[in-house]
């Protein structure tokens, strides 16, 4: 029940003359300015604490006042800023209590559909950021669109630095961060089980969005993007830092970043039907550029494709440790990146495993590393040849290799030299 309700329940108890009576007066209270309440039945609104949202007005002090009301121990959790452009001078920023009394675990959050942020913030501060010193679930962020003024930090930041708390369960949906002077958008530290929707991260100094495990504490993980452009950005698309690597892509595209679309470089669980184009535009030629993704260590691709006209040279550079995976993947350009190709790869010679299935595009070996290719190329199959390869063909028990000679040998189980087995041809 709203403050404006109360009046109108008390109505219904009185008789209908007495209410004819009182109808000019409810009529003139209810025009009177009522503080807004928190008791946590409403979603509040930043036009109730004097955001005007007219473009003008710096609305950073009204704006901090709604979300200190809004996201208060026992308040509402929500809060809605209506369409506008709101002129944003300082950080906006919810950090929870310590401990219990700090923890969320009902849904809230921040709608902001129609919703502008123009920051004038300079010094590095962000524009919005997220502290968890709890336990956090169900945050929702939607429909915030930030346009920065490249004297800030991150667009959204969001943290939980700590081994015993958490931020899980959230959902950044239809979110639009540009220019900022740092990163679109930042999460750090024990945040996990989350999604980004449909969101537009582009034109910021650094990266589009960077994901890490917390420089003190907090492991990072099963973070799911859907359908979100990461463009223009000054360094990379995405970054996956401080040893993180449980993350996966979905239909995502990586456009025109200075540097690489994505770069993991402890792996990636997953990225499927996501595109790479034209990124590393700050190289100066094609010949100084660089592959849409580098990755190391693991990483399993699925239907994703890379297309350059100018400065980007394949979908991937990685160099393997565990296991890499592409299926139905494509790279290749064309005018002045006609040779675009798929991949080059490197890694541990003697158990890294790459498997390359039905994907088209040139593929180059480093250091003698070598894959399994599966109906890609002018082969059926291509197998390793070197006798340490973990690619070799397996007939039963029996191993093929091809020697320093150029002769095919075959062993009974794994061999343990180039010069092992039998010569069975030429």
């Amino acid at each position: 029940m709203t403050a404006s309700d109360a009046p109108r329940r008390g109505l219904l108890g009185i008789a209908a003359g007495t209410a004819l009576v009182a109808l000019p007066a409810l009529a003139a209270a209810q025009q009177k300015p009522r503080p807004p309440t928190a008791d946590g039945h409403q979603m509040l609104s930043a036009a109730s604490f004097g955001a005007r949202g007219d473009g003008a007005t710096d609305d950073t002090a009204a704006l901090q006042s709604a979300l200190d009301a809004a996201f208060a121990p026992g308040g509402p959790g929500f809060l809605a800023i209506p369409p506008g452009t709101y002129k944003v001078s300082r950080t906006l920023r919810v950090a929870t209590p310590a401990g219990e009394k700090g923890d969320i675990t009902r849904q809230h959050g921040l709608i902001a559909n129609g919703a502008h942020l123009v920051s004038s913030i300079e010094g590095g501060g962000n524009v919005f950021e997220f502290i968890s010193n709890a336990t956090v679930r169900f945050l929702l962020i939607e429909g915030l669109d930030i346009l920065g003024g490249g004297r800030e930090g991150h667009g959204i930041y969001l943290e939980c630095e700590h081994k015993e708390h958490y931020l899980y369960n959230i959902c950044l949906r239809e979110v639009t961060v540009q220019g900022c002077g740092g990163d679109g958008c930042r999460m750090m530290g024990n945040v996990f089980e989350s999604q980004v929707i449909n969101s537009y991260l582009r034109d910021n100094k650094k990266n589009g969005m960077t994901l890490g495990h917390g420089a003190r504490a907090g492991i990072l993980s099963a973070i799911h993007v859907f359908g979100c452009v990461f463009g223009q950005n000054g360094q990379y698309g995405v970054e996956m830092v401080n040893g993180c690597y449980d993350a996966g892509f979905h239909g995502c595209y990586f456009l025109l970043n200075g540097k690489h679309g994505l770069v993991a470089l402890n792996g990636c669980t997953l990225l499927s039907n996501c595109g790479f184009e034209n990124n590393h535009e700050s190289a100066p030629s094609f010949d100084k550029g660089g592959a849409g993704i580098y990755l190391q260590n693991f990483g399993t691709l699925i239907g994703c494709t890379a297309y350059s006209m100018f400065k980007q040279k394949r979908l991937i550079d990685a160099y393997v440790v565990s296991k890499l995976v592409m299926i139905g993947s494509d790279g290749h350009g064309d005018a002045q990146a006609k040779d675009a190709g798929l991949a080059r790869i490197d890694g541990e010679k003697k158990r890294a495993r790459v498997t390359i299935i039905g994907s088209a595009g040139t593929i180059e070996y480093a250091n003698g590393f070598e894959a399994l290719e599966i109906g890609g190329g002018t082969a059926g199959v291509r197998f390793g040849s070197d006798w340490q390869s973990p690619n070799l063909a397996q007939l039963g028990i029996y191993r093929l290799w091809v020697d320093k000679r150029g002769r095919l040998r075959l062993k009974n189980g794994p061999p343990t030299s180039d010069e092992d087995g039998s010569v069975v041809g030429a």
